[in-house]
């Protein structure tokens, strides 16, 4: 490890919280599909930092947009307007569906406003269906909204209100549905629960759920959303609308912001006074997302995402079909992929990084692929033949 490396470590271990496994490697530079370490080796990443590098690193457009605002005005309070707060939010909203966005920082801010909301709508009725092996984000409500013990776990009590059904199983959800029920919430991609994806039956059934017992349909796209299904949003696929949607990640194309859409059915619930977010919408990174939808537009990478994700899917099933023996299943949308494996995946995960290839495994066994919008062919056969060689290699 080089002297820098090494400073920077000791940092780390002197100052930061110890909180996150870390891997050993600086990076210190990227820009699109690639990274590079202090010491100058070159990396392709194909995870986006949970999605978040969602147009690749630096995107030209992001930077020209920060740079620009930041000399303008980085910060103003949400009981003043400001110029750009509104733009984006029409910005969402063509993109979506007709309603108001309520801004903030976090995937778990996004999806804490959708609880608070669905309860303060419901009058008394305080209890959310969510889906077992989904991931909501890491805040108290967040974190209880999200069924996996593992995570739960050392935090209790959790909140109550929060019950638990079978994702894409109607029947599940149905039985969980009382008088105290206001909303279902779900992610239509289980990101963390390893790339599970609803089926149409699923989506439609919880979609006339909701309409037969006046719940709330509430749509967790923080890791989905943003064009990365080859749709601007994933619930797009399936011919339905939500009542909320939640966003964050490449909504700001590596900048923190985070967003509920909430449609004109609900908009008027909360009013002045119920709920805030200090920094959100703010100047810099409301600039910074409307970069990243102008990006995607320009550069047609909707359209880009659905070649490219076929493209990237028949490589994997090329894989499967060799390493039956290994790999159980490959599915998934767009470029939001998922290899489950028959034995641990950490350790394809290690071997892949020492060939420079930057992938995740959730679950314990599922490898996610995540590239940003802009992997190209090039990309993709570089990352398999990386997947293949280990594939090959590995015991």
């Amino acid at each position: 490890m080089s002297v820098a490396a090494i400073k920077v470590t000791n940092h780390y271990d002197r100052y930061v919280l110890a909180n996150y496994t870390k891997v050993p490697c600086i990076f210190k530079k990227g820009k699109g599909i690639k990274l590079w370490d202090v010491d100058g080796r070159e990396y392709l990443d194909f995870f986006s930092g949970w999605g978040v590098s969602g147009l690749g690193h630096c995107p030209t457009k992001v930077v020209s947009a920060i740079k620009n605002q930041s000399g303008k005005l980085l910060h103003v309070p949400n009981n003043f307007y400001n110029n750009v707060q509104g733009e984006l939010a029409q910005v969402i909203i063509k993109n979506a569906f007709p309603g108001k966005v309520f801004f903030c920082n976090s995937g778990a801010e996004a999806v804490e406003t959708a609880i608070k909301l669905a309860r303060r709508w419901s009058e008394g009725r305080f209890e959310i269906i969510t889906m077992k092996s989904s991931f909501h984000g890491r805040t108290m409500g967040a974190m209880t909204a999200t069924a996996q013990p593992t995570i739960h776990k050392g935090f209790e009590p959790v909140l109550e209100g929060f019950k638990y059904a079978t994702f894409n199983n109607v029947e599940s959800v149905r039985e969980q549905v009382t008088s105290l029920t206001s909303a279902i919430m779900f992610e239509p991609i289980q990101g963390e629960g390893g790339i599970n994806v609803a089926s149409t039956e699923f989506m439609e059934g919880i979609k006339s759920l909701c309409e037969e017992h006046n719940l709330l349909l509430i749509l967790d796209e923080v890791q989905s959303g943003i064009g990365r299904t080859g749709k601007m949003f994933a619930y797009q696929h399936y011919g339905i609308k939500p009542d909320v949607m939640t966003l964050a990640k490449s909504l700001g194309g590596g900048i923190a912001i985070g967003a509920t859409v909430i449609s004109e059915k609900v908009a008027h619930v909360l009013s002045p006074g119920t709920h805030a977010s200090t920094f959100g919408g703010n100047p810099l990174a409301c600039q910074a997302s409307i970069a990243v939808f102008k990006t995607i537009s320009q550069q047609k990478l909707l359209k880009q995402a659905q070649i490219m994700g076929k493209y990237l899917r028949k490589k994997l099933d090329e894989l499967k079909f060799s390493f039956s023996n290994k790999i159980r299943e490959v599915r998934g949308v767009g470029l939001m992929l998922g290899i489950e494996l028959v034995d641990d995946g950490e350790g394809i995960v290690s071997k892949c990084f020492d060939q420079k290839l930057i992938i995740n495994c959730t679950q314990k066994n599922v490898l996610r692929i995540m590239p940003p919008l802009c992997v190209t062919k090039k990309n993709i056969d570089h990352a398999t033949a990386i997947l293949k060689d280990v594939f090959a290699h590995e015991i």
